[in-house]
């Protein structure tokens, strides 16, 4: 029983710690995420990647975090290869300096956070405040988590198996490195992992040399969750973390190797045992950034050999039925209605690969810019085809009603995710085309305006995803609440947009109509993007027919 205690306890720790970090990192992609997207898509030098990709894995207390948000930059061609990859080597380095903060003494800082946070997450009414309150609040149940680690690892000191495994791992370092990925990979934290091996350490239950072997492994363990957690997304997304896996495994193979025949474990013992552990982590992180932040450049051709891409599918192959719609699935409910989710899901990222990009158009007229849209949106047409004949030809008595109602509710859906294609291929692709037709040019203040208004827009893509696919009440809210942000954004850009006129500025009087036709479509791009949220908010009594106050003289019709 009494290990039985010690494992709950220590796992107790561990599943605090990782919801603590999932709180921070939450709380900071709404309330900065957009701007973040927009900062790190734009960086060029490897360099400013690297220390971008830092910057961001430190806010966001997980370089797992940014690596899907790089990937998904690489998918859709905004972000280069060697940027990304720069970047998520800067994102490992960032996470290291995490673990070096949180190992200090912060007791004092726990009740503030916790009082400060938990104050503004349950007592405000402003969305900003309590973003600023979830992270607090995260923060310091990432204070109490490590305590909690801290005092549940102090029994094995006086316990007689991890020294023997101890042992065991210092006899044969690559059984070390094998535990320590598998931590970190199952944990999908490495974070968590090497905390929880300081802590061990820290109790003098393990010795520094394998405490080495395990912090090298979860090194690729950590790089390993980011290949997992991109799996599915198309090619270009995956060459990036599939390529850091494999550089940071091998250099970190390379140094377990170094370490253990060159006898340079006592050289690195620099403090004690558990600081000196945290200072051979961030030593190994920032060696790969100085080694190779610079070849990234020079990665990109064998990672394309070792990763080619598919051939292009033709459009007459577009135009054939999708396998998941064949006679032999469609008469079976459940996966007809995941097949279609399925589709819109593949629309929804084509319309976001087209969207991207959008204001890099505005900005250089790039030709052939204007007929890859098309082709993309053509592709679009062709989902939603597929999805139409699907409704025409499915056996619809199979289905019970409220199966049929989700079958219309999904089409519905895919309408809408249609026409947010057409506003960018033809309204904004437009837009930018007579923008560089007149030579118009953007004030400062609009430009950024416009920035700030594509990256929220931006960021609805990715909480339409969640919602298609989990029917997730608390991300619906959040994907109905940034439409009113997007609103009333919209609404300040086009009050200073005025403004300006007033004053007789000739950019924005030169440019009025092309700025507020784009401010329009932006609004309605993320309206169609919400649409998904609205079924779900309805089913659960979240949203009013109306918005009108009601006349307490008069009944409703219903009644």
């Amino acid at each position: 029983m009494a290990i039985l205690g010690f494992l709950v306890e220590i796992f107790a720790a561990v599943m605090l710690l990782l919801f603590a970090v999932r709180l921070v990192r939450t709380g900071i992609e709404r309330r900065f995420g957009q701007n973040f997207a927009h900062y790190l898509a734009g960086q060029q030098s490897g360099a400013m990647a690297a220390l971008s990709g830092m910057g961001l894995a430190i806010m966001l207390q997980s370089s797992a975090a940014v690596a899907l948000l790089l990937s998904g930059f690489a998918a859709t061609g905004v972000m280069s290869f060697p940027t990304g990859f720069a970047a998520l080597l800067g994102a490992d380095l960032g996470s290291a300096l995490v673990i070096q903060f949180l190992s200090f003494d912060l007791s004092w800082l726990e009740p503030l956070l916790l009082v400060a946070g938990g104050w503004l997450y349950l007592k405000s009414d402003r969305p900003k405040l309590q973003l600023l309150g979830r992270i607090l609040l995260g923060l310091g149940l990432i204070l109490v988590s490590l305590s909690l680690l801290r005092s549940g690892v102090a029994p094995l000191s006086e316990s007689n198996v991890l020294p023997a495994l101890a042992d065991y791992i210092a006899a044969d370092k690559l059984t070390g490195f094998l535990i320590g990925a598998a931590l970190a990979f199952v944990l999908h934290s490495s974070v968590a992992t090497i905390l929880m091996v300081v802590a061990i350490v820290q109790a003098g239950a393990l010795p520094f040399a394998p405490g080495i072997a395990i912090v090298l492994g979860a090194n690729l363990g950590s790089a390993l969750v980011a290949v997992w957690l991109t799996r599915d997304m198309p090619l270009d997304a995956r060459r990036v973390p599939i390529a850091n896996a494999v550089v940071r495994g091998a250099f970190a193979l390379l140094a377990l190797f170094f370490v253990t025949y060159a006898g340079l474990t006592e050289t690195l013992l620099i403090s004690s045992p558990a600081a000196s552990l945290i200072l051979v982590h961030i030593g190994f992180n920032a060696l790969l950034v100085l080694f190779f932040a610079p070849l990234a450049s020079l990665l990109e051709g064998p990672a394309r050999k070792l990763m080619p891409a598919p051939p292009d599918v033709s459009h007459d192959a577009l135009e054939t039925p999708l396998r998941a719609f064949e006679k032999s699935d469609i008469d079976d409910p459940a996966i007809a209605l995941s097949s279609m989710r399925q589709e819109i899901l593949q629309m929804l990222s084509e319309v976001e690969r087209m969207y991207r990009p959008i204001l890099s158009l505005y900005d250089e007229e790039t030709p052939g810019a204007v007929s890859e849209l098309r082709a993309k949106d053509e592709r679009v047409n062709a989902l939603f085809t597929n999805l139409r004949r699907f409704m025409a030809e499915s056996a619809r008595e199979q289905f019970t009603k409220p199966e049929l109602k989700q079958c219309r509710s999904l089409l519905e859906y895919a309408i809408r995710v249609e026409a947010a294609g057409d506003i960018v291929s033809k309204r904004l692709s437009a837009l930018a085309a007579e923008k560089h037709k007149n030579r118009f040019e953007f004030s400062k203040p609009g430009r950024e305006e416009l920035v700030e208004l594509h990256a929220l827009v931006l960021s609805g893509f990715s909480l339409a995803r969640h919602v298609l696919l989990v029917d997730d009440v608390e991300a619906a809210r959040r994907l109905v609440l940034d439409k009113a942000e997007v609103k009333r954004r919209e609404r300040d850009s086009r009050k200073a947009h005025l403004k300006r006129l007033e004053r007789g500025e000739s950019k924005s009087l030169s440019s009025s109509d092309v700025h507020l036709e784009t401010l329009r479509a932006l609004r309605e791009l993320y309206g169609h993007l919400a649409a998904v949220a609205y079924p779900i908010l309805y089913k659960t009594g979240q949203v009013l027919e109306t918005r009108l106050v009601v006349d307490p003289m008069t009944k409703p019709a219903n009644s």
